[in-house]
């Protein structure tokens, strides 16, 4: 018998410059009844009543003691959503956290305790899993176009003068390990593959800019490294190389599955050209699949230029234009949602996490990046950064298996 469907009622905790890109999303929802803000800064939170008309939340504990709330949207910094979540779902919220899910594995853990013994809904906004790369890789290799799983590359390389002016205006929280949100990188290839990491071993380079705010006793975690580089195994035996970066001359697109290996075939990325490549008897057959990869805007200003290749290479299209391998995924979203000018972002991700979180809270359905697979995406990274400062040792990653069925 299917699930009666019930309205959200929802607190957003955090009104950062990130936050703002979701807020219209949960109010166009067809699922969502009301929406309020809340910031430990009473002037964020009362410019977003100004831009959004949404009301105003005293405190996070006025949010989750509130019987008129039932779901808690955490867009607070990374470092601190574990905590929050645990709470919000212990008092019996429903609960929608930007990643990472936490910095820690035991805390990783309380996440997951928390909702198998509350029976709310949790997920975790991962981007990347409908990022146009991911999404050809795990179309093509769940086609059977690559055989059987070798190796691939996927990193997350966002240097520190592109990140939000909150983020970069809090130096010594700025130097938060590139390995403690890990999940832009992991999650691409993991979605994928539909495999978790059993082993890695991690390296990193240690930062040494006149500013740097990677250095022992001058960030929370005395972390020194602002680049980190790992190799992993995963439970299908192959394995992937992962990077995470914060002090690096790049800047588009941020997140990519950079190369996808099989023993019958490959998938290589650079800039806006996308190939495939079949292992025949006679060599290779390769294809061309840049204008289904690509956003549509993209492919229809590419007249070869150097004007057009630095375009792309600034992030030209590749926030809110989409992708003809992200149709498939758009024909679901709400009517809504399609009436609504330029409220998109990350690959044109942002309509389709908002979409996923409302409907499975409303349908009572365990969403595809619950706490277990969550956890899969995050815990790696987590073991990666022990592993780095160790020099690169090899170590195991805990799993704490798949999800039930459902909620």
């Amino acid at each position: 018998m299917e699930k009666t469907s019930h309205k959200l009622r929802v607190a957003i905790i955090g009104c950062g410059e990130f936050a703002r890109h979701f807020v219209p999303l949960f109010l166009a929802h067809p699922t969502v009844a009301w929406v309020g803000v809340c910031d430990l800064v009473e002037e964020k939170a009362q410019e977003y009543q100004n831009r959004f008309g949404t009301a105003i939340i005293p405190s996070f504990e006025d949010a989750i003691s509130r019987d008129d709330i039932n779901t808690i949207a955490i867009f607070t910094q990374r470092h601190t959503h574990a905590d929050l979540v645990t709470r919000a779902l212990l008092a019996g919220k429903d609960v929608y956290s930007a990643v990472p899910m936490a910095i820690t594995v035991e805390d990783c853990r309380r996440i997951i305790e928390s909702v198998k013994c509350t029976g709310k809904i949790y997920m975790m906004g991962e981007t990347c899993i409908y990022y146009p790369s991911a999404m050809y890789c795990k179309e093509a290799f769940e086609r059977g176009d690559f055989g059987k799983f070798v190796y691939a590359e996927s990193q997350y390389y966002h240097d520190l003068s592109h990140f939000p002016k909150d983020f970069r205006d809090d130096k010594p929280k700025s130097a938060v390990p590139p390995f403690f949100y890990p999940t832009h990188s992991t999650a691409m290839v993991l979605h994928a593959t539909d495999a978790y990491v059993q082993k890695v071993s991690a390296m990193g380079y240690c930062d040494s800019e006149p500013d740097t705010p990677f250095a022992e006793g001058k960030n929370p975690w005395n972390n020194t490294f602002s680049n980190e580089f790992s190799l992993m195994r995963l439970s299908n035996g192959g394995i992937a190389r992962v990077s995470e970066c914060r002090r690096i001359g790049y800047k588009a697109p941020s997140s990519s599955v950079q190369s996808f290996y099989g023993t019958e075939g490959s998938y290589q990325f650079s800039n806006a050209q996308h190939i495939t490549q079949k292992l025949t008897l006679d060599g290779v057959v390769l294809r061309d699949v840049s204008n289904y990869v690509n956003p549509i805007a993209m492919t229809e200003n590419n007249d070869g230029s150097v004007a057009f290749k630095n375009t792309v290479a600034n992030h030209g299209y590749q926030w809110s234009h989409i992708a003809p391998i992200q149709h498939k995924e758009y024909e679901r979203i709400p009517e809504n949602y399609r009436k609504i000018p330029n409220v998109n972002g990350h690959m044109a991700s942002h309509q389709l996490i908002i979409d996923d979180f409302c409907t499975a809270v409303s349908k009572r359905k365990m969403p595809y990046v619950n706490a277990w697979r969550a956890a899969r995406y995050t815990i790696p990274g987590l073991i990666a950064h022990e592993s780095a400062k160790l020099g690169g040792v090899l170590l195991d990653v805990p799993d704490f298996g798949e999800a039930p069925d459902d909620v």
